[in-house]
C-alpha cells in the first residue's frame, strides 16, 4: 500500500490545531523551469555590470568580480527569504520554498540549500539534483534535505478533501493500520484524480481489488466500511 505514497505528489502536513493541510509538491520540470528563468535574469544583470564596470579598468573588474560572486551566491538567499520563499523565476512557476513543517523558510535553511547547489550540479546541469529528486518522495534535492525544505506550489493549502459516497464494504481481508490509512486516503483523494489515474492507483493493491469490477469503486467502498459509514 506504500506505492500510492510514493506516487502521489500531495503532501499531507498536520499544523498545531490538529488541522490536516494538503500541500502539492514541485517536480523536477517545473523546478528546472523556474532555475532557467533566473539564471537569465541573473545574465542580464551580470551583462548590464559588464558593460558598466569592465572598461574601467582593474577597478572595474575587480567589482564586477564580487558582484558576480554575490549575485550567483546570495540571489536566490533573498528572494526566498524576504519575497515569501519565491526568486522571480519561482514565482513565474507558482513556487515557493517552504520548511519541511509547513512554516515559512528561514535564512539560515535558505543559506544552507543554496551552499549546497554547487554538489547538486556535480556532475553537469544540477546531475546529482535531479537523482535525488527522483529518489525522493517529496522531489527534494541534497540541499533541499540538509536545509529541511520543500519547494511546493504556492496556492493556499486546501483542507484535506472529504470522502465521496459509498456503499460500504468489508475488504477480503484484514488490513494494518498503515494499509486501512491509505485506502481511507486514497478515498479522501479520489475526486482529485481522474478515472484511469484512480484505477491504475487501486490497480497497485493487487489481491485486495481482485474479482473484476472498478478497482478504484472497490477500495473507495472498502474505504467506507472503515470509516463507519452505513
Amino acid at each position: 500500500m506504500g506505492v500510492l505514497g510514493m506516487i502521489d505528489t500531495l503532501k499531507y502536513l498536520e499544523t498545531p490545531e490538529g488541522v490536516e493541510l494538503g500541500l502539492q509538491v514541485a517536480g523536477p520540470v517545473a523546478r528546472g523551469l523556474a532555475w532557467a528563468l533566473d539564471a537569465l535574469i541573473r545574465l542580464g544583470f551580470y551583462l548590464v555590470l559588464a558593460v558598466v564596470l569592465l572598461p574601467m579598468g582593474r577597478f572595474g573588474t575587480g567589482l564586477f568580480l564580487v558582484l558576480l560572486f554575490l549575485g550567483e551566491w546570495f540571489y536566490p538567499v533573498v528572494g526566498e527569504v524576504l519575497f515569501n520563499g519565491a526568486t522571480p523565476g519561482k514565482r513565474s512557476l507558482g513556487l515557493r520554498v517552504i520548511a519541511d513543517n509547513g512554516a515559512p523558510v528561514t535564512l539560515a535553511a535558505s543559506v544552507i540549500r543554496n551552499l549546497l547547489r554547487f554538489v547538486d550540479f556535480l556532475p553537469l546541469f544540477y546531475g546529482v539534483g535531479l537523482v535525488a529528486m527522483m529518489l525522493n518522495r517529496d522531489f527534494r534535492r541534497l540541499g533541499d534535505v540538509a536545509a529541511g525544505t520543500l519547494v511546493v506550489y504556492a496556492r493556499d493549502p486546501r483542507p484535506r478533501p472529504r470522502m465521496p459516497a459509498t456503499q460500504a464494504a468489508a475488504p477480503p481481508y484484514a488490513l494494518q493500520g498503515e494499509e486501512r490509512q491509505a485506502v481511507l486516503d486514497f478515498a479522501e483523494r479520489r475526486r482529485l484524480l481522474s478515472d484511469e489515474r484512480a484505477r491504475e492507483l487501486a490497480g497497485l493493491t493487487g489481491p485486495l481489488v481482485a474479482g473484476g469490477g472498478d478497482p478504484a469503486r472497490r477500495l473507495v467502498d472498502y474505504a467506507g466500511w472503515y470509516a463507519g459509514e452505513p
